[in-house]
């Protein structure tokens, strides 16, 4: 056995409404996904970078960001929270498109992704594979 448990505790950012820092976001995610191997982390970033990017532009607050990275399979679930009731919606993307590409891109890097409705809000999750991170 690795010692290891089945799962780390989750991370969790509550976000600013009034500083939309998406770097400092970044950082944050890096820090709590120490280990995961480069390749998986520039995905993990994106997927985070989108969905936060989403609350700022679409959702209410209170928010936050919450990260866990699974073992056996390595997976990180991406959970962004908001109190809109709004759910996102994946659009067909043209070329001549200055926005909306976003849950294409979660789409594309994310194994699964979905959205909860909460009692107040919703929830927006995302797996992403990290089979590299050994």
């Amino acid at each position: 056995m690795n010692g290891r448990t089945s799962s780390d505790a989750a991370h969790v950012l509550e976000l600013d409404r009034d500083a939309t820092d998406l770097g400092r976001i970044r950082r944050w995610t890096e820090s709590a996904l120490a280990g995961l191997h480069q390749d998986e982390l520039v995905d993990v970033l994106l997927v985070v970078t989108e969905l936060v990017s989403n609350v700022y532009d679409h959702a209410r607050f209170p928010a936050r960001v919450q990260l866990r990275k699974s073992y056996e399979p390595c997976t990180v679930t991406i959970a962004v929270e908001d109190a809109s009731p709004s759910k996102p919606v994946l659009q067909p993307v043209s070329p001549d498109s200055v926005r909306s590409r976003g849950l294409v891109i979660v789409n594309q890097l994310a194994k699964q992704w979905g959205v909860v409705q909460r009692r107040v809000g919703k929830s927006v999750w995302a797996l992403v594979p990290c089979p590299l991170t050994s």
